[in-house]
């Protein structure tokens, strides 16, 4: 995944939860060697695809680069599925 300035991240506002997976298939594949089709809605981030806490902190370092937002840990506590984080960034987008 090719890194964006931050003011061409900013302008990705309008993405929409097909393109958040995508984005999130993409990232967890370069970063973390998870296999794509392994990264469905459903798809746990510790138990089905083997993240752990140093992980979920760099994802969502990751998360803050690609949405240009930062996100609180309070807004990412409850995270536990792909879906979850789709829709955390989804929110975050919307803010």
């Amino acid at each position: 995944m090719s890194e964006l300035p931050r003011s061409a991240m900013a302008t990705e506002i309008t993405m929409n939860d097909k393109q958040i997976l995508a984005r999130l298939r993409e990232l967890l594949a370069d970063k973390f060697e998870v296999d794509p089709a392994r990264v469905t809605p459903e798809a746990d981030l510790y138990n089905d695809l083997d993240l752990d806490s140093i992980d979920a902190v760099d994802l969502v370092i990751k998360l803050q680069e690609m949405t240009g937002k930062r996100i609180k840990p309070e807004e990412f506590r409850g995270v536990r599925t792909i879906g979850d984080v789709v829709v955390a960034v989804d929110r975050l987008l919307a803010a």
